[in-house]
């Protein structure tokens, strides 16, 4: 009311005070408000509004705003035009017509509200087409367009308008890009004067008025102006301070004096130093304004107002009640330029259901809201089943979150995932781990996790009991809340217990419309209530009791609840609607617990009047609270917790007996049709319902327990449709409402503490599915990926976070990584011919390949620089924007025929010139030590040199470096990235020496401008590109093709604009400065084609020296190009007849100018080559040609999506030992490294993750073992424009579409993985990889196996029949080297050597497989084959002799051919005739067998032999049926064979009968995508469950059925190929089983793929497979060492089938080539697979009881024939005996065996550990050069290699032929052998010894 007063008496003094001076009208007093300010971009940094320029529509509250301010006594309004957007040309015939209808209808919306307005002409910018044109005000161009422009806005808006103001502040435009002088002012002055006369001579008449504003302090311009005819009076700006209003006056007084009593109108008063609590300084300011001698005529009252509006503190919500509706819409821009408390809490937040995904996964149970889903009651039938897949993106969430700079993030967690029933006995640890490692990542990411422990997901099997409307369900959350505080307590501080309870209580149980879909809002929604406050009491009792004094935590409850608005304010009856509508929604939870215990008085009467109302149909039951439960509710909250949306008007009325709140209430709700609507009908904006609702809770609430208020969800939705990324909607909203917090806090002392967006990404909003979207971050839910792209909100709210509010604020100061002192080396000499450095050739390149795959595990130094990077023309844009010039890229691209794909440019490219801050939210998300970017010559200088300074593109750089500085992230500067000034390459570019000099200037002027903040600079990058492609090939701007000469002429000028540019940097800046300077150079490495042929070698190290050395060798070592370079070039220069070399010489004064001139190695790397020595054309002259040799790609190397660039890993490895050895040991810096992907991969970009994890570890390599100075890594930070590649390949961590407008930046799978590296600094060993010590249980199984086929030969001996793999081998083409295993490893007649073998190893069981056409030759029992039983049974009894335990494996693939030729396993009387081949074995051999094997691996059986046809039979025309039909049977006879052996045979020979089913693990290709994990299932179960889940559960698998059966369905069929089991086949399969015999060798990475109609396997399947590159390679192409996924695959089969005992059946890994007996590989292998076995039997509980070795022997792999090999024993195909030689791996094994186990070696030396093991041979024998290579012969009766026998034979014929006596000539050559192999003996042991 005071306010009131006091601005009535202002307004009346004022009148008063203009009638004492004469004035002929009261009203001519200007009280001046305004101007409407931009919706979307509210303040420039200094804080000030940028103005309303119809760029937009009229805001649709202006009206409402202009009422209040005439109501306020405001007079005139100021309407600053916009010539930008009325003439965008500049040109007055081409205006807007848009835009001029927009000021005419604002103009005229004033007039009606009886305010006047006060044009502006110009405030603003001047049309960028003028500005680029004639430049600035000094122009006597633009002054005339500026008339033109002037005369135009009179004649449109005169009409409307009679005070105008040409220029709002002459001091800026005088002073806008360069100092002012007299004669610009006296030009502005001059056309002033020409407005001032077309004005009044086209718009004569009294009151019309026009005015120049400016300072009041310019002395210059008001003695000017003094006695002017050319204003009416003076505009001007002025400050008044509350504390000396004496100063002001004598301000004024001397403006009046200085322009001679000219009329002042006070255009803007700056206020200063106000107390609102104060009314006398403001009067001071009435008294000044009102003094006789001075002549104001009207006064800025914005501030004024704004000020008086603090001193009118709210005394409660009620207050508000009568406030207008968008009172404040204006009001509240002066709190833009506050700031938040220091500590305030930034956050936002997710909902379990709406976010997570995997519905199913882990554990987890079902919820209501998985059940509303799949019952379609959600809009279009969505399912939240895979939601935003955050459940498998805790990284890429966390991304988010620092992206955004938040310092809080709220989560729910999900009941079922937890307690899959509900209930504690059913714990999931894998859904709390999930929340583990959320929690985690958030706290390493220094954010604080806020827990809301239930957000409206109540698991199903609880709502099947009654959920929230059983009372036991109190106790059963009370459980839930203590196992969360007590597993997550340690790391949360912040919990919820409810969020929107609300909402559970009357969308869920009353209306219905939210899951469980109840309707019943007379009882249901009131028990819910009463439930739920008792659960939060309970839970916060828990807390309270017994993690409070140990945790230091707080609980609370977060609340939601709409502002309710009397609908008239006037009404008493609508002021008490209005109390009541919030009782019912508020006081409904917040009463009881934060007043008396109880519900609210207004909510308990209500529901009694309408009891008594409604007698027969109450339409609320109530229930009540006992004493003592009303103490326990009471003050159970550590805060008071608000969701708050939206507001409404509320009127009373008469609900009769309606049940719900309003019918129960007696109101009615409705919203002013003039607040902004959003995507939802529930939500409307109306911030200043916020305020009024926060002044309504601490008064009502929180008077006695004064808790700080947390705002714990405010957002918005926006539709699904159209710029969704652009939403200026949700910006306008969040600034509205966290300015009407930031309102509350200043000035009405409310303690709120934390603000929280909803939400972190768009997300299943419940019934509404996914047409609505809350999220500061786009998702894609129909990509796989669902990908997250930032808004335009998520920008704005970062920037909210980052100034703490609407203001900017100083950073801390960060100068970027310290930087030690470069090390001055002493000049090198010049590098030999070859270089000294060949020896890392000699060291690396004769690597065996695992040794060279081998993963290294460590860290780099905890300084080491990681980073990322980009070039200003591949990402910029704003080619042309702010004066910046052309430089010889954009006259390349922009010229027709560039050769650039799809004719693209770069004239936006990622548009980074525009896009600051989405690229600092990147980097800060990344969270790097450093941005590598390079600078814009021509933004800088437009023309190249210093005079055209372009002060806008230096203010860009100064924005970024500050904006990476703010961020803790070091800037490295590249000063030129080839985009050459085109007015520099118009004088020749880098060919005119002029160069050198103007390069130096342009760096002198980037060293002194940026050098206080930049310490790490490069002066240009990859120089070795620019001069061949540039001026060699032509292929890149300047487009010059002279190969001969240019690229060395450019280079040489390359090379010493480098060098000035250093020492004009060391000379000038260092001391002051201390940074560093090098020059970035392109380095890939080459391999020599032979490293054993000499002039291979030195043609690579001829192409280190033409590529790297071509600069770095002056640079780093002498000052002056390589011997072998100039050697080369002289010599072709002189075949060619010249005079002197092409090659240019430096001076004695050049090199000492060069060498030494970097202060670190800055290299980029991609690729590496294979080099060979060819001579090179003599002509054309060509640098190419001068070389001497060519290159070509190591073609076993993966491929990339350029061209001749393959990914080489170990290069990088090689490369950095290289420039180690070269170039004195230099610190490194890798400052470009990654991989091109094609863009349509987009997000899932698995080449550069590979990339990353190869190239990287092989620097890390460098780094730790070959002591390289490795300091830092830079990779590509976006996608951008890839030169003569345009966009068609990525090279980013984030995804730029290119087609969209905004061009929107997202991350990529790669960006995850590489913010990981960082975070580890470097490849930390992994858990997996980590050795566990302990044993095995006492009688495990230890074994190796063969099969029958592969080892035994003698195929037409003994009786045997003919089988398919006999037929299949014998048939061309079907086996490598036409191999067959009809003699094999010959175990059929070498039974004595296997059992040697078995003995060596030490193994306690063998698995064999029996030969069934041996036993029985036609596959029936009409014949059975005695001679074949009897050779089993003595392999048996040989077996028992030497304590070794028979495995015996029935059927390995070897089908007798009689039965195939009646069709095999598709014939379905197989069953029977397998069920009585096995029963003939268990008869014959069984009293000798414990351990029974029915089929080994069937999925081999019916894929490779039915579906790929690559095995026996050989099919492959039918795969989209034969192998389901195979399988059926297999399976069948399976459990016949069984069966027969459980009736006939179990209780006499009590033996065990189970199947070998073999699967590779498989991963997620992508571990954050929920699709990549469903592949990976599917995988698992085609392989292993196919078979097991019939045999183990009764079925095939439901994920197997229902993807046979979908896709048979897409292929047009009726029903499903896959055969369906009878019930009785179901019982009868069910349990068949004694044991699970797995076959597992390796893992795959698995991700899905639409195969469309296509009936096959494959396409059933769904899925493609492929492997990481960092897992070992072996001798098979198939087979990666991947020891985790055994221990995975065990755990899955405990979960999956009942934790049986589990046998290893196979288990190996092979080689090929030449043989080498010390297999380390395989001893590797062994360690790893064996020691993932120990810890799933000893950690993980895995009933696992046996392990077998594949193979015993070197055998016959199927197809690919003896070329690979799994043996522990080498078999010698060149031996006709087939000698066994045991490899090393042999004594590796058995020490295994021995020791049961890995002993722990830090308890001292085991004697089990190869206390007996075998010698590991040294002789590593030769390639086998034929399909029986000849290794050993037999020589003279003796075993002799083949070089030896060699040496007897010539020495004996030789001997003969000089006819000495054939007794001397053997004794001879006898002796010589003979000594020679005892020689070779003796070393072999010498050197097994030390080993050993």
């Amino acid at each position: 009311m005071q306010k009131l007063l006091w601005l009535g008496c202002l307004y009346f003094l004022c009148i008063l005070g203009r009638q004492g001076r004469g004035l002929k009208r009261q009203d001519d007093f200007v009280l001046l408000a305004g101007p409407l300010a931009q919706p979307e971009l509210r303040t420039f940094s200094n804080g000030e509004n940028v103005a309303f320029d119809c760029s937009h529509p009229i805001p649709a509250n202006s009206k409402l705003y202009f009422e209040y301010l005439r109501s306020k006594g405001v007079t005139h309004f100021k309407v600053p035009l916009s010539w930008v957007q009325l003439l965008p040309t500049g040109l007055s015939s081409e205006p807007q017509p848009g835009v001029v209808r927009c000021y005419q209808t604002l103009l005229k919306q004033l007039l009606e509200e009886g305010l006047q307005p006060l044009v502006i002409l110009h405030g603003s910018d001047v049309p960028e087409s003028l500005r680029s044109r004639y430049g600035g005000w000094e122009s006597q161009w633009l002054l005339e367009m500026f008339q033109q422009y002037a005369e135009f806005a009179l004649k449109e808006f005169g009409p409307l308008a009679q005070s105008w103001v040409t220029f709002s502040d002459l001091d800026e435009v005088l002073h806008a890009g360069q100092a002012a002088g007299d004669h610009r002012l006296q030009n502005i002055l001059q056309l002033n004067k020409k407005i001032y006369q077309f004005y009044h001579h086209n718009f004569p008449g009294n009151g019309r008025r026009l005015s120049i504003g400016l300072k009041g302090t310019d002395e210059a311009a008001l003695s000017q102006l003094k006695g002017s005819t050319t204003v009416d009076f003076l505009s001007v700006n002025m400050d008044f301070s509350c504390t000396s209003s004496a100063n002001f006056a004598q301000e004024l007084k001397n403006l009046q004096i200085s322009t001679g009593n000219m009329p002042i109108l006070i255009y803007r008063l700056t206020l200063h130093d106000c107390s609102h609590h104060e009314q006398e300084p403001l009067g001071n300011l009435l008294n000044v304004v009102l003094r006789d001698d001075l002549n104001i005529i009207g006064c800025d009252m914005k501030d004024v107002l704004v000020q008086l509006e603090m001193q009118d503190t709210v005394d409660s919500g009620k207050a508000h009640f009568s406030r207008n509706g968008d009172e404040i819409a204006q009001e509240k821009d002066i709190f833009l330029t506050k700031a938040f408390p220091p500590g305030f809490q930034w956050a936002t937040s997710i909902e379990s259901f709406k976010v997570e995904g995997a519905w199913a996964a882990g554990g987890k149970g079902e919820t209501i809201w998985d059940r509303f889903g799949h019952e379609n009651q959600a809009f279009n039938n969505h399912t939240a089943d895979t939601a935003a897949d955050s459940y498998r993106k805790v990284d890429i969430d966390v991304y988010l979150l620092r992206g955004l700079g938040v310092n809080t993030y709220q989560f729910s967690i999900s009941w079922a995932r937890i307690f899959p029933s509900g209930h504690k006995d059913s714990l999931s640890e894998e859904g709390a781990l999930y929340y583990d490692n959320l929690i985690d990542a958030l706290i390493e990411s220094g954010i604080q996790p806020v827990a809301t422990l239930y957000h409206w997901d109540l698991p199903q099997a609880l709502q099947d009991d009654g959920g929230w409307t059983n009372a036991s369900i109190v106790a059963t959350y009370m459980d839930y809340a203590a196992f969360c505080f007590h597993r997550y307590g340690n790391r949360v501080k912040s919990w919820n217990t409810f969020s929107s309870p609300w909402v559970v209580s009357h969308a869920g149980y009353g209306t219905g419309v939210h899951a469980p879909g109840i309707k019943d809002y007379v009882t249901a929604s009131y028990q819910v209530t009463h439930n739920i406050v008792k659960s939060h009491a309970e839970a916060w009792h828990v807390y309270n009791d017994n993690y409070r004094t140990t945790q230091g935590g707080k609980v609370g409850i977060a609340l939601n609840s709409d502002w309710a608005e009397p609908a008239d304010a006037e009404k008493p009856e609508d002021k008490e609607a209005a109390e009541r509508y919030l009782q019912f929604m508020l006081g409904w939870f917040a009463h009881p617990i934060f007043i008396d215990g109880d519900y609210p008085v207004v909510l308990k009467t209500q529901i009694a009047n309408k009891a008594k109302e409604c007698p027969s149909s109450a339409p609320a039951v109530l229930p009540t609270f006992t004493d003592e439960e009303k103490s326990r509710i009471k003050g159970t909250s550590d805060f008071f917790g608000l969701n708050h949306y939206t507001s409404r008007l509320v009127s009373s009325s008469v609900g009769g007996c309606t049940p719900g709140p309003e019918g129960v209430g007696d109101f009615q709700a409705k919203v002013d049709p003039s607040w902004p609507a959003t995507a939802s009908d529930w939500i409307y904006s109306m911030p200043t319902g916020l305020r009024s609702l926060l002044n309504y809770i601490k008064t009502k609430y929180l008077a006695v327990n004064n808790v700080p208020i947390y705002i714990t969800g405010n957002g918005m939705p926006t539709d699904d449709s159209g710029d969704t990324l652009n939403d200026v909607s949700r910006i306008e909203y969040m600034r509205g409402y966290i300015s009407e917090t930031l309102k509350a806090i200043e000035l009405d002392k409310v303690d709120v503490q934390r603000f929280t967006v909803q939400s972190l990404m768009d997300g299943f909003e419940g019934n509404k599915g996914y047409s609505e979207r809350f999220g500061l971050h786009q998702v894609d839910f129909v990509d796989g990926n669902r990908p997250r792209t930032p808004k335009q909100s998520a920008y704005f709210f970062a920037q909210i976070i980052e100034q703490n509010g609407f203001v900017s604020r100083k950073q801390d100061h960060f100068e970027g990584v310290k930087i030690s002192p470069p090390r001055r080396s002493t000049p090198l000499p010049p590098s030999e011919v070859p270089s000294a450095s060949k020896v890392v050739w000699e060291k690396f390149t004769p690597q065996k390949k695992f040794d060279r795959q081998m993963y290294h595990y460590g860290n780099f130094s905890q300084n080491f620089l990681w980073g990322v990077s980009s070039s200003a023309y591949q990402i910029e844009g704003g080619w042309n924007a702010d004066g910046k010039g052309p430089s010889v890229w954009d006259t390349f691209t922009q010229k027709p025929g560039s050769g650039i794909p799809d004719n693209v440019t770069a004239d936006i490219a990622c548009d980074s010139y525009n896009k600051l801050k989405e690229d600092l939210y990147m980097l800060q998300a990344l969270k790097v030590k450093s941005y590598r970017f390079s600078l814009s010559w021509s933004r800088i200088f437009p023309n190249g040199r210093r005079e055209s300074l372009n002060q806008k593109g230096v203010d860009y750089y100064n924005r970024l470096i500050n904006g990476l500085l703010a961020r803790k992230i070091t800037p490295m500067v590249t000063i030129y990235h080839w985009d050459l000034p085109q007015d520099l390459q118009d004088i020749g570019g880098w060919q005119n020496v002029e160069m050198i000099n103007i390069f130096n200037d342009y760096c002198d002027f980037c060293f002194a401008t940026f050098g206080d903040r930049v310490k790490f600079w490069m002066t240009m990058n990859d120089p070795q590109g620019l001069a061949w492609l540039g001026y060699g090939t032509g292929q890149i701007p300047p487009n010059t093709e002279e190969p001969g000469t240019a690229p060395y002429q450019v280079a040489h000028n390359l090379i010493k604009a480098h060098a000035t540019a250093y020492h004009t940097y060391d000379n000038k800046y260092r001391a002051s400065q201390g940074g560093m300077v090098s020059i970035a150079l392109n380095a890939e490495w080459v391999e020599p084609k032979d490293i054993n042929v000499p002039r291979d070698l030195v043609a690579a190290d001829r192409a280190m020296q033409f590529n790297l050395g071509w600069f770095a060798h002056p640079i780093f070592k002498n000052g002056d190009y390589p011997e072998a370079m100039k050697a080369q070039v002289l010599v072709k220069s002189e075949l060619q007849g010249l005079s002197q070399s092409r090659l240019p010489s430096f001076t004695e004064e050049e090199k000492n100018l060069i060498k030494g001139t970097a202060d670190m190695f800055c290299a980029n790397h991609y690729t590496s080559n294979i080099v060979t020595h060819v001579t090179g054309a003599i002509l054309p002259p060509s640098y190419q040609n001068d070389r001497d040799y060519i290159e070509e790609e190591m073609t076993d190397q993966p491929t990339t999506a350029v061209e001749f660039t393959r990914a080489v890993s170990f290069g990088m490895r090689r490369l950095l030992s290289w420039i180690k050895e070269e170039y004195g040991d230099p610190d490194i810096y890798i400052t470009e490294n990654s991989v091109s992907t094609p863009m349509e991969y987009a997000y899932d970009d698995i080449d550069r993750v590979f990339l990353y994890k190869t190239y990287i570890d092989e620097a890390l390599k460098a780094y730790e073992l070959d002591g390289v100075k490795v300091k830092g890594y830079a990779t590509y930070l976006m996608d951008s424009f890839q030169f003569f590649h345009g966009y068609q390949f990525g090279f980013g961590l984030h995804y730029i579409d290119f087609n969209n407008i905004h061009r929107p930046r997202t991350p990529k799978f790669s960006a995850h993985l590489y913010y990981n590296i960082m975070k580890d600094n470097g490849f930390s060993l992994p858990d997996d990889e980590k050795m566990l010590y302990g044993e095995f249980k006492k009688d495990f199984i230890w074994s190796s196996a063969t099969a029958s086929y592969q080892i035994e030969g003698a195929w037409r001996q003994g009786g045997k029949g003919l089988s398919i793999w006999d037929k299949f081998t014998h048939t061309p083409g079907n086996i490598l080297q036409h191999d067959t295993g009809d003699i094999a490893c010959n175990s059929y007649n070498k039974m004595e050597d296997d059992i040697a073998a078995l003995k060596k190893v030490k193994v306690s069981h063998y698995r064999f497989s029996v030969s069934w056409p041996r036993i029985l030759p036609d596959g029936t029992t009409e014949y059975i084959n005695q001679a074949g039983l009897n050779y089993y049974k003595k392999l048996l009894d040989s077996l028992i002799a030497a304590n070794i335990q028979p495995q015996v494996t029935l059927y390995h693939w070897d089908l007798p051919q009689a039965l195939q030729d009646v069709g095999g396993w598709e014939n379905e009387t197989i069953i029977e005739r397998f069920r009585d081949y096995a029963d003939i074995l268990f008869e014959n051999l069984g009293p000798k067998v414990q351990l029974w094997i029915t089929f080994n691996e069937p999925f081999i059986i019916a894929i490779l032999g039915h579906v790929q046809g690559t095995h026996a039979p050989g099919f492959s025309d039918r795969p989209d049926t034969l192998p389901y039909i195979v399988s059926h049977n297999i399976i069948k006879a399976h459990a016949e064979a069984w069966h027969v052996y459980n009736d006939k045979y179990r209780a006499s020979q009590n033996g065990m009968v189970s199947i070998t089913v073999n699967a590779d693990w498989a991963e997620p290709r992508n571990p954050y995508k929920q699709e990549d994990y469903d592949a990976a299932r599917s995988v698992v179960e085609f392989y292993l469950g196919w078979y097991a889940h019939p045999i183990f559960n009764g079925d095939y698998s439901p994920l197997m059925k229902r993807s046979v059966l979908e896709q048979s369905l897409a292929g047009g069929l009726t029903k499903s190929r896959l055969p369906e089991f009878t019930p009785e086949e179901i019982k009868r399969i069910n349990g068949t089983y004694d044991y699970f015999g797995l076959n597992h060798y390796c893992s795959v990475l698995a991700f899905p793929v639409d195969f469309g109609e296509i009936q096959h396997f494959e396409a059933d399947r769904g899925v493609v497979l492929l492997r990481d590159r960092t897992w070992l390679e072996s001798g098979s192409h198939w087979l990666t060492m991947t020891p985790f996924g055994l221990r995975r695959l065990l755990k899955f089969i405990k979960h999956e089938f009942g934790n049986p005992p589990i046998i290893i059946t196979e288990n190996g890994v092979s080689e090929n080539g030449p043989v080498d007996l010390n297999d380390v590989h395989r001893k590797y292998f062994y360690e790893k697979y064996i020691n993932q076995v120990l810890k799933a039997y000893l950690l993980d509980d895995v009933n696992v009881i046996g392990y077998t070795a594949w193979s015993l022997l070197d055998n016959l792999e199927w197809a690919v024939g003896y070329t690979e090999r799994f043996g522990l024993f080498y078999v010698n195909r060149s031996d006709p005996d087939l000698s066994r030689t045991p490899k090393a791996s042999v004594s590796f094994y058995s020490s295994i065996i021995s020791c049961n186990g890995f002993p722990d070696p830090a308890s001292g030396t085991h004697e089990c550990w190869n206390s007996t093991s075998t010698p590991t041979p040294t002789l590593t024998p030769k390639p086998e050069a034929t399909k029986e290579p000849i290794n050993n012969v037999n020589f003279l009766g003796m075993k002799l290699s083949a070089k030896d026998a060699e040496t007897g034979l010539n020495a004996t014929f030789a001997l003969l032929i000089i006819a000495l006596t054939g007794a001397i000539s053997l004794f001879i050559g006898f002796f010589l052998v003979k000594k020679s192999s005892k020689k070779s003996k003796k070393t072999e042991n010498v050197e097994l010894d030390k080993r050993s």
